[in-house]
């Protein structure tokens, strides 16, 4: 049995904000968070686009990760952003 590969993302929001998270489908979890559909927090902040894509984790290093980059500062993300 094949193990999903889970990507970890950021969205710049229309209030340039940024928000973090991960998913195993990253084009149908965009969708969902540009339909209103997904987090609580891009509900009101449409519409949403990828800046940053990191790739080929397991579910367990996803959420490490995600935990990681929620806890950098918008300048260490943005940092991230323009280098990963």
């Amino acid at each position: 049995m094949k193990k999903k590969c889970w990507v970890v993302y950021m969205l710049r929001c229309s209030d340039n904000s940024l928000y973090t998270g991960i998913s195993n489908d990253v084009n149908k979890r965009l969708l969902a968070h540009n339909c209103g559909k997904a987090s609580r927090y891009t509900r009101c902040r449409r519409p949403v686009q990828i800046v940053y894509l990191q790739q080929n984790f397991s579910h367990s290093a996803a959420l490490k990760r995600e935990f990681q980059i929620k806890s950098f500062t918008k300048k260490q993300k943005e940092s991230l952003i323009i280098q990963p």
